[in-house]
C-alpha cells in the first residue's frame, strides 16, 4: 500500500474555491465510499481552511485519477489549479503536521486536532478508513499530543475565534459597551463566546436555527438566546456580528444588511465570518458603515503572531520527523513479518519433504537417534539459512528500505501472496507497491 495526500488549503486556494469543496457530512460519506473501494482506503479532512484527501492504495496512480475526477466534479476545473500532492512518506509527514497544527492558519491552534479526529471517525463509520489509515492516524494523533506536551506552541497560540474577537476589540477600542450577536451555536461560536466574555463583552446574543442549541450555548457562556426569526431585528441593535453556521448559502447579503442601515442610523457594524461556505456575502463589505471580514482576512491579522511561534514550530517539526520515522520503522517491520513467516513455512516444508524422501530411500536401517539427527540437521540448515534475512528485515529502519528487502525476498523465493495486518491479502507485488513509498 502506498500513500497519497491530495487537496487544497488556505495556502493555495482562495476562499471562493475552498467553499465549493466544503461538503455536507452526507456528501463527504458518499465521496469516501466511492474512493475507498477495497483494498483502497480514504480519509477526508474538511475544515474552513483545508480540504484534503488521504488515500492508501496498492495502485496510487489509479487512486489519484479517481480523486482528481471527484474534486473536479465537485469544485470545477478551477479547483484543480490549486491542488497540491504529497506521496509516500511525504503524505505521512503532511498529515502529522496538520494534526499537530503546524500547517494551520493560526499556528498551534488546538481545534484542528479535533477536526482530524472527527474526520477519522467519519471515515471509519463510512468503512473508508480501515487497517492502514487507522494505524497512520493513530500515530499522527500520538505525535500531535507529543508536540503539545513537549513544546510551547499551544500555549502561545490563538484561534480563529480569538483572533476575530481581538480584531473586533481593536476596531471599537474595547467591547465593554458593545452589543454582540453570535449567529450559529456550534464549537466555533462557543469559542468566540468565551473569548468575547474574556474581552469584556456583556451583551451577547445567540441566534441559531435550532433554538434549543442557542439556549444551551447561552446558558453555558452567560449569553442570551433568541429565535432565528429575530435575526434582523438583532442585527439592528448589534455592534459586532460573529457568524459560524453551516449554511450552504450566505445568510447576510448586501441587500438585507443595507435594509437595516436607517434603523441603525448608519452606526458602525463589525461583521466577521468564520464559516466556510461564507455566511456573509462578499458584497456586504461594500457598505461604507460595515467592517466585514472573512477567514482569509483573519489569516492576515494572525500572520503577525506567527513569527512569535516560529521557534516552537521548529521544535515541533523535529518531533514530527521523529514520529514519522518511528512509524515508518514499525510499518516496515510489520510488513516484513508476513514475508518472514511465509519464508520460514516454505523452508520448513521443503526440509520435511527432503527428510521424508531421504529416510524412505534409506529404508528401515536407521535407528531412532539417527532419524532424529537427520531431522535436526534439516531444521538447522533452514534456521541458519534464514537467520541473516530475518535479522536484516527486523533491523531495517526506513519504510522504503524495509519494504524493498521484503519485496526482494518474496520475489526470490516465489511467495505468491503476502498477508498483511488487518486481514487483507496483497498479491505478489505487495512489497513492490509498498516499496514505492
Amino acid at each position: 500500500m502506498d500513500f497519497l495526500c491530495i487537496g487544497l488549503s488556505h495556502r493555495t486556494a482562495p476562499l471562493s474555491v475552498r467553499e465549493r469543496l466544503a461538503l455536507p457530512e452526507s456528501q463527504q460519506v458518499d465521496l469516501l465510499q466511492r474512493l475507498a473501494q477495497s483494498p483502497n482506503e480514504a480519509l477526508l479532512v474538511s475544515t474552513c481552511n483545508r480540504v484534503e484527501l488521504y488515500l492508501a492504495a496498492p495502485d496510487v496512480n489509479r487512486a489519484r485519477e479517481s480523486a482528481l475526477n471527484e474534486l473536479q466534479s465537485l469544485g470545477g476545473p478551477e479547483a484543480l489549479e490549486h491542488l497540491y500532492e504529497h506521496r509516500g512518506e511525504a503524505a505521512l509527514v503532511h498529515l502529522f503536521r496538520v494534526a499537530a497544527s503546524l500547517d494551520s492558519m493560526v499556528l498551534g491552534e488546538a481545534q484542528i486536532l479535533g477536526q482530524v479526529k472527527d474526520a477519522f471517525e467519519r471515515g471509519q463509520g463510512a468503512g473508508a478508513v480501515r487497517g492502514e489509515l487507522t494505524r497512520v492516524c493513530g500515530a499522527a494523533f500520538g505525535c500531535a499530543k507529543r508536540v503539545r506536551t513537549e513544546t510551547a506552541i499551544g500555549r502561545a497560540a490563538t484561534s480563529m475565534a480569538s483572533a476575530a474577537v481581538a480584531l473586533a476589540s481593536k476596531v471599537f477600542d474595547g467591547l465593554g459597551d458593545k452589543t454582540v450577536l453570535l449567529v450559529g451555536a456550534g464549537e466555533m461560536a462557543e469559542l468566540a463566546a468565551r473569548h468575547l466574555k474574556q474581552a469584556g463583552a456583556t451583551r451577547v446574543f445567540v441566534a441559531n436555527r435550532t433554538l434549543a442549541r442557542a439556549e444551551a450555548l447561552a446558558a453555558e457562556v452567560g449569553a442570551t438566546a433568541r429565535p432565528f426569526e429575530e435575526l434582523f431585528s438583532l442585527l439592528t441593535a448589534a455592534d459586532v456580528v460573529v457568524c459560524s453556521t453551516a449554511s450552504p448559502v450566505p445568510i447576510f447579503t448586501k441587500e438585507n444588511v443595507a435594509a437595516v442601515a436607517r434603523a441603525r442610523k448608519h452606526r458602525t457594524l463589525f461583521m466577521v465570518d468564520l464559516a466556510v461556505p461564507r455566511d456573509i456575502a462578499p458584497e456586504v463589505g461594500e457598505l461604507d458603515w460595515v467592517h466585514a471580514y472573512d477567514v482569509d482576512d483573519i489569516q492576515k491579522f494572525v500572520a503577525e503572531n506567527a513569527a512569535a511561534r516560529a521557534e516552537e514550530a521548529q521544535k515541533a517539526g523535529v518531533l514530527v520527523a521523529q514520529e514519522v520515522a518511528r512509524f515508518a520503522r514499525d510499518r516496515a517491520v510489520r510488513n516484513g513479518v508476513p514475508v518472514l513467516a511465509q519464508l520460514r513455512q516454505r523452508g520448513e516444508a521443503i526440509a520435511r519433504a527432503e527428510v521424508e524422501r531421504t529416510l524412505s530411500t534409506i529404508g528401515e536401517g536407521l535407528s531412532d537417534k539417527q532419524r532424529k539427527s537427520i531431522e535436526a540437521m534439516a531444521r538447522a540448515i533452514v534456521n541458519k539459512l534464514l537467520h541473516e534475512p530475518t535479522a536484516r528485515l527486523r533491523a531495517v529502519g526506513p519504510e522504503h528500505e524495509g519494504n524493498r528487502l521484503a519485496g526482494a525476498a518474496a520475489e526470490l523465493f516465489g511467495l505468491d501472496e503476502v498477508p498483511v495486518s488487518g486481514g487483507q491479502v496483497n498479491g505478489p507485488n505487495v512489497v513492490a507497491n509498498g516499496g514505492k513509498g
